[in-house]
């Protein structure tokens, strides 16, 4: 089965820097789209950026367009979010998600257009 295993999270001050990974496993990686969504306390669950199954197309959340960066490598079977200039508005679990593998849909940025998820990995970023 699709297992999706995210890493990379933790305690950091504002202005810090952050790199998330998400190692998949199960199905043919580089077919998908990979998404990062994120959860804060007493909110609801948000996209923050997609990149499509080659990597040549990316959406950004405007909260984090210009300080957030996905990428993925293919060859590892892994997606990455680079995060930088953290804000404490950045605190939340963030999940991974792979796409359903649509043609149509290349950059999906709504919880339901993706297929699997991780478990999720807390970022706390303290003011």
């Amino acid at each position: 089965q699709v297992q999706l295993v995210e890493s990379g999270g933790g305690l950091v001050h504002t202005g810090d820097s952050l790199r998330l990974s998400c190692a998949a496993s199960g199905r043919t990686f580089s077919l998908y789209a990979m998404g990062w969504f994120r959860q804060a306390p007493g909110k609801e669950r948000e996209f923050v950026a997609v990149i499509s199954w080659d990597g040549r197309s990316t959406i950004y959340a405007d909260s984090v367009k210009g300080r957030f960066t996905i990428s993925r490598d293919n060859a590892k079977d892994t997606v990455y979010l680079q995060m930088t200039s953290l804000k404490p508005e950045d605190t939340a679990v963030y999940y991974c998600a792979q796409g359903s593998g649509s043609v149509v849909v290349v950059t999906p940025t709504r919880d339901y257009e993706y297929d699997y998820w991780g478990q999720g990995t807390q970022v706390t970023v303290s003011s």
